[in-house]
């Protein structure tokens, strides 16, 4: 079977969703398939076992001309028109120029494909909206929506409404439509996103985020982090929604109740946090919370997660939220304990199962710190109490699991 996967990026170092859609590409090529991945990372990266077309930039074309006569007003006038074009036509005129160059480079393919996945990154839908526009891949295209999508049909506190609200929905609508499958990283998500476009309730499988081993070479951590102490790890950045600061007070009321745990425990935030967030680090004057407000490469993210006693997921403090984080596969791979700060509602506490002892809400202080206490005390008694050993999380998120949903899928229509 041919699956041609249509992405933005395939760089891992550039976003937790290029590293999502890089270990399904793997996946994918590790489940037999034949895979043929349409790249606009701009950059000639090669996957193994996958043939990868980087696509070109069209620099010939008015959309260009204009998208860099944008950039000029604005770096060189201060005068930022994005906002009144995006009212008007919907996408800026550099969306317009990468989806036609997306769409030059699919009329170029010299085969017939059996299925066509399109996925994205952040709030860029650019491979959906390049497909929409090519009819003759319709009846074997896979749209895969990893968020929600438009802004406005966000679960609070992250919804807000854009000035071209109208046109993102008219063509998020289509892709519903005209998609032959949709899928989605949890079942959450499609169920929130079917409230909105009701066809994904009718096209729509859930294809979480995969677990791939990326062998990476044991590199050494950082100087900072301690293998032999009781770490706990938050890797990724903090979005303005996700406070740290439930996590932090819940921190320090536990060394308040555990001075003796000040020699062995710490607390490390890896990733770059929202200006508000930095207010709260600054402040802070803990030996026993690290804040490393920078890029780290993935290949030393992983390993710290890896090594670290206890891996950390937190969302915002919200009614729901039906997204399946990006790094929750690497946590599963990790094998450490997850301390899981989400709502009540939520994918990952509905995965990780509602009996599930390590769990709480963002804020709820008092019951971050008695969950670290156990676990503390836990580490104490021996380290290895501290295995998560989720052979059907393990599972869920492999290739094996992968291969069978497509089968299925692509089985009933034949």
């Amino acid at each position: 079977m041919k699956i041609v996967v249509v992405v933005d990026s395939i760089n891992v170092d550039d976003s937790s969703g290029s590293k999502a859609n890089v270990a399904l590409i793997n996946n994918l090529a590790s489940a037999g398939f034949e895979v043929y991945v349409y790249h606009y990372t701009l950059k000639n990266i090669q996957l193994d076992g996958v043939s990868c077309i980087s696509i070109p930039e069209i620099k010939s074309s008015l959309f260009y001309f204009l998208s860099r006569l944008q950039r000029i007003l604005w770096r060189n006038f201060n005068i930022n028109i994005a906002s009144f074009l995006e009212g008007i036509f919907g996408f800026s005129f550099t969306f317009f120029n990468d989806v036609n160059s997306i769409k030059q480079a699919l009329l170029k393919m010299d085969f017939k494909p059996d299925l066509v996945l399109t996925l994205s990154k952040g709030a860029s839908f650019r491979p959906h909206y390049s497909v929409l526009k090519l009819p003759q891949f319709h009846d074997k295209w896979m749209a895969y929506v990893h968020d929600p999508y438009p802004f406005h049909c966000y679960p609070r506190p992250f919804d807000w409404v854009e000035s071209s609200y109208r046109q993102k929905e008219i063509f998020f609508k289509e892709v519903s439509e005209m998609a032959k499958y949709s899928s989605f990283p949890s079942l959450l998500l499609k169920e929130w996103m079917g409230s909105y476009f009701p066809n994904f309730l009718k096209t729509g499988v859930v294809v979480p985020h995969q677990n791939f081993d990326y062998n990476i070479k044991n590199c050494s951590p950082p100087s900072y982090f301690d293998e032999s102490k009781f770490n706990l790890l938050h890797a990724g950045n903090l979005l303005q929604q996700r406070s740290p600061e439930g996590l932090i007070n819940g921190f320090k009321l536990f060394l308040e109740q555990n001075p003796q745990a000040r020699n062995d425990a710490k607390l490390f935030f890896i990733g770059r946090a929202h200006e508000q967030h930095l207010k709260v680090f600054e402040e802070l004057n803990i030996p026993e919370i690290y804040f490393c407000n920078e890029g780290v490469s993935f290949e030393v993210v992983y390993n710290m997660q890896k090594k670290a006693s206890v891996n950390i997921i937190l969302e915002a403090k919200a009614a729901t939220s039906p997204f399946l984080p990006g790094k929750f596969p690497h946590c599963v791979e990790a094998n450490k304990v997850i301390l899981s700060l989400a709502p009540y509602q939520s994918e990952t506490r509905r995965l990780l199962g509602n009996n599930y002892p390590y769990w709480a809400e963002a804020d709820d202080v008092q019951k971050i710190a008695g969950i670290i206490e156990k676990l503390y005390l836990l580490w104490i008694q021996n380290p290895d109490k501290l295995l998560l050993n989720r052979k059907d999380l393990e599972e869920y998120l492999s290739a094996s699991y992968l291969k069978t949903v497509i089968d299925k899928l692509t089985s009933t229509e034949s």
